[in-house]
């Protein structure tokens, strides 16, 4: 193992726990409604864009109508506001991460602006840069491998001698389709019961369900 890439959103910082509770809010007020479960392995890990491509393909067809053009401005606009008041580092994740002696990057579907702040933020941007990659580097977003293997090539390692931790089931796929190990994470309060079943069912090769446990299978 020469490289340990990590997930951002619901890996190092709580932010899925807060996005999947807005979203889904926003598209049930708008008569779409899932199931924690189905939303979660259906929409959690994928850039925004593909999120916003998929949400305006659902409600258009629920409405019957296209939608304006500022339809999803009030969902950012409250997806901001509780980022800056609410967001913090997953626990155990500074601890872990400062006391690991591998190369390690992140690799996020978040935008890169994004990305940059919420690691920031939380304490986390030192540990990391400057290597940060953003969805926004490659042609294709997670389930795709682009981001990952983009990664790898940057720190010039194989992507078989590394090691990519994530927390969602779009995100497990692309690490086992760039050729990586990947481990499966849990530690996310947005993470429903069965979340560790789901991850493994999409190929994760051993789930963690906190940092405790991430340390221990690196050992």
């Amino acid at each position: 193992m020469k490289l340990i890439i990590f997930d951002c959103d619901g890996v190092l910082v709580n932010s899925e726990a807060l996005l999947v509770d807005l979203e889904m809010a926003f598209l049930k007020e708008h008569g779409i409604s899932f199931s924690v479960d189905s939303y979660i392995e259906r929409f959690m890990g994928i850039p925004v864009e593909d999120w916003i491509s998929a949400a305006t393909a659902l409600l258009e067809d629920h409405k019957g109508e296209a939608l304006p053009d500022n339809f999803f401005e009030p969902l950012e606009q409250t997806i901001t506001r509780k980022l800056k008041s609410d967001l913090r580092p997953i626990e155990g994740a500074i601890k872990t991460i400062g006391s690991l002696d591998i190369p390690k990057c992140v690799a996020s579907s978040s935008s890169i602006g994004s990305l940059k702040s919420k690691l920031s933020d939380t304490g986390l941007y030192d540990a990391f840069s400057p290597h940060i990659f953003s969805t926004q580097l490659v042609k294709n977003g997670k389930p795709a491998p682009d981001v990952f293997l983009h990664a790898a090539n940057a720190l010039d390692v194989d992507p078989t001698d590394c090691i990519v931790i994530e927390d969602s089931n779009n995100g497990v796929v692309a690490g086992k389709r760039a050729g990586m190990k990947v481990i499966g994470f849990t530690g996310g309060g947005h993470c429903p019961p069965g979340h560790a079943q789901s991850l493994l069912s999409s190929g994760a090769d051993l789930v963690a369900q906190d940092f405790s446990d991430i340390a221990r299978i690196l050992q």
